[in-house]
């Protein structure tokens, strides 16, 4: 049968249970608990009331059973004939899979040990007119499980379980932070120039104001300004937009950590991402060892650390930073490494690291004191301004969090923002620069991808697994691509 014909089969049972004074939507259900607080405190003979959708049921003779789940858990019904009545009970059986209920009745153990409810009444809240799905196989179900996601949670429950972990992570990170003294905040999501990091932003009108605006790419700007007002330690838990590429480890709408820790640096910053990630690990997921992309990973501390330069030398020779440029372009046509036209030594070398190194760093590691030009926002190295006092945390071959012991010198960070900007004055945030002057305290500042880490703990592959509604390519641009594989 298609769809369509299961649902007109769907609308006859809703019009007989009508009929039977079952209407198809009710009002609200007064419950004893979720199903598994039921299970929790299951004692033998207590009358409770349970509301839940079926997922599953066997229809005998003057008995039926039946499974509901709320998402919390799964709990059995038992329902014969000579306790309900019989229209009662002939009632019950036009119910299809999908129906929500509620109902009221005796706890007991059947004869298989399973924990049941012998129904008393029962009431309709709300009747399914499409069926449920079976369980998601091949790409095409994967496409249908990311689009209707709500589909995804009803038929299989180890999703659910991951939602509701991720949940739980949100939470331990405020608790986490807030027992550390952190201040959490809101800063503007839509703003007048996009700071904080180099990406493309989404762009958007302002209509009342008769103003283009973006979408942040990053709150960072705003959060060093409420460290120069005075609040020590603040982060902030929300959305980012970047107008870029969708793939295993990107989604263009991410959520996003920034800390930020007056008179801290770098290395608070390195205590703090080990203390919060291994905290997480074994509070949420009960372990610290995690199979991630096919790779064993224990994050166990202390986590090994090693400089860029020292890096770059361990894998392309300890000569490396003494060779010229036609030889750098050499190597990288020789690891097949696109280079953009114009590189310089520093630009070539930074694109071998990114496509043929830093992938290789499997176990957690702290890549430090990165060249000054990558991080415009960070503080030159005591010993040598050409680098900058960072650390780039890889985790699985991923980039995880970067940590910068923060630029408060206003005058330098001008001239960052000019020569980031090449001369174009509308992109450089004159308040921010403002702020500086007034004075920022030495101070620790970090960003986690909280999508990426929750794929982390979790082992999840793919980005999109732990986003409940990922951004993907709409309908009908999926329907001409399958046209076109077809033809």
């Amino acid at each position: 049968m298609q769809d369509n014909e299961y649902r007109q089969q769907r609308i006859e049972n809703m019009e007989k249970l009508a009929a039977a004074g079952y209407p198809a939507y009710g009002s609200a259900f007064a419950r004893t608990g979720n199903l598994a607080q039921l299970h929790e405190s299951f004692e033998e003979g207590n009358e409770v009331k349970a509301c839940g959708r079926i997922v599953a049921m066997r229809k005998m003779g003057k008995m039926a059973f039946a499974q509901i789940s709320d998402g919390s858990a799964r709990f059995q019904l038992m329902v014969k004939k000579d306790i309900l009545g019989e229209e009662t009970f002939a009632a019950f059986k036009l119910l299809d899979l999908g129906d929500i209920i509620g109902v009221a009745g005796e706890l007991f153990i059947t004869q298989t040990e399973e924990q049941t409810v012998r129904i008393t009444e029962w009431k309709l809240l709300s009747k399914s007119l499409l069926p449920m799905p079976e369980k998601f196989h091949g790409l095409q179900d994967l496409e249908t499980r990311y689009r209707q996601r709500e589909l995804d949670l009803i038929s299989n429950e180890e999703v659910m379980d991951l939602f509701k972990k991720r949940t739980a992570m949100l939470g331990e990170i405020r608790r986490f932070l807030d027992a550390r003294g952190y201040f959490e905040v809101e800063t503007p999501m839509i703003q007048a120039i996009a700071g904080g990091a180099a990406a493309k932003p989404f762009e958007t009108r302002y209509h009342a104001l008769s103003t283009d605006m973006v979408f942040r790419i990053a709150p960072e700007l705003y959060l060093k300004r409420l460290i120069v007002g005075g609040m020590d330690k603040v982060f902030e838990m929300n959305r980012n937009f970047r107008n870029e590429g969708l793939d295993r480890t990107h989604n263009p709408e991410f959520t996003a950590l920034e800390i930020y820790e007056a008179y801290g640096d770098m290395r608070s910053m390195q205590e703090l991402v080990q203390s919060l990630t291994t905290h997480l690990s074994q509070k949420i997921f009960g372990r610290l060892e995690v199979e991630w992309m096919g790779n064993q990973i224990n994050l166990a501390t202390p986590w090994k650390e090693i400089t860029y330069r020292d890096l770059i030398q361990e894998r392309l020779g300890a000569d490396w930073f003494g060779k010229s440029l036609d030889e750098a372009l050499a190597k990288a046509e020789e690891l097949d490494v696109f280079i953009q036209p114009e590189s310089d030594f520093a630009d070539v070398t930074h694109e071998i690291y990114e496509k043929t190194i830093e992938g290789t760093l499997i176990q957690p590691t702290f890549v430090t004191r990165l060249p000054a030009f990558l991080v415009p926002l960070a503080n030159p190295c005591a010993d040598d301004p050409s680098l900058v006092d960072v650390f780039e945390l890889i985790v699985g071959g991923k980039e995880i969090a970067p940590a910068y012991s923060e630029l408060n010198d206003a005058a330098e960070q001008r001239r960052r923002f000019e020569e980031q900007a090449n001369g174009d004055a509308s992109k450089i945030d004159q308040d921010f620069l403002a702020s500086l002057e007034y004075g920022m305290p030495p101070t620790g500042g970090m960003g986690i991808g909280i999508d990426r880490l929750m794929m982390l703990l979790s082992g999840s592959d793919a980005i999109r697994d732990v986003i409940l509604f990922p951004q993907l390519k709409p309908r009908k641009a999926v329907s001409a691509e399958a046209e076109q594989t077809e033809g």
